[in-house]
């Protein structure tokens, strides 16, 4: 990703590790953030209707959110404030939320803010630095964690291979998905980062195996790191 939020095909990006929440004043009205983490749009949506739920006597109940590793989906809506006031600015918010040095790549998040109305109107620019703000300072606090996708290899093992093996290969910083005992063997399955890292792997298992084992391509998944 880049700075200003395009997809490029990239192999990992940031999301939320855990719901958070923040709130703001702003010239009495009360701006209530709640971010959580979403895989698809209804996800999204199940967080506005809870909100609605747990704060129904709020007056507005604005929402962005962003889905996708390339952040191809995103959505915002203005939940009654005026056109482009309030959606609009928490989507920037989400789509500039910086994660490291000249990269934003925040991924899978849904925010609704919550506003309770505090008798003094604040006109569409503050409306505007209002819902913009609301989000952006429970980015500053939220917690993130970078998602990676990995390529699986599954690898068939004799009984006496696969506790050494494994301890090599956990050495090596390879992540043991799962291993699979039964009476002929084991079945370890592994992860590696997509690309370069799981292209040399095959050479690696067989440095370790003495040739005996083949690492059999099985998908890939996208894994949180730790």
């Amino acid at each position: 990703m880049n700075s200003d939020g395009q997809g490029s095909g990239s192999d990992q990006y940031s999301t939320l590790s855990a719901e958070h929440r923040n709130e703001l004043e702003v010239k009495r009205s009360r701006f209530i953030t709640v971010l959580r983490r979403v895989e698809t749009e209804d996800d999204a949506r199940s967080l506005v209707a809870d909100l609605r739920k747990e704060f129904h006597d709020a007056r507005h109940h604005c929402s962005a959110f962003i889905i996708g590793a390339d952040r191809t989906v995103q959505r915002s809506n203005d939940d009654g404030e005026p056109s482009g006031t309030a959606g609009a600015p928490m989507l920037e918010a989400l789509v500039r939320r910086g994660t490291a040095a000249g990269v934003a790549d925040l991924s899978d998040v849904c925010a609704v803010v919550v506003r309770y109305f505090g008798g003094i109107l604040l006109g569409a620019g503050g409306l505007v630095r209002a819902y913009s703000d609301s989000v952006s300072s429970a980015l500053q606090t939220a917690p993130l964690v970078q998602r990676r996708l990995m390529q699986l290899f599954t690898i068939e093992l004799a009984h006496d291979q696969a506790g050494r093996l494994e301890n090599e290969l956990r050495a090596d910083g390879i992540q043991i998905v799962s291993n699979d005992y039964s009476v002929s063997g084991v079945e370890l399955t592994v992860a590696l980062p997509a690309g370069e890292p799981a292209a040399g792997f095959p050479h690696r298992l067989a440095s370790l195996t003495g040739g005996r084992s083949r690492p059999e391509p099985s998908g890939c998944r996208w894994t949180d790191l730790s």
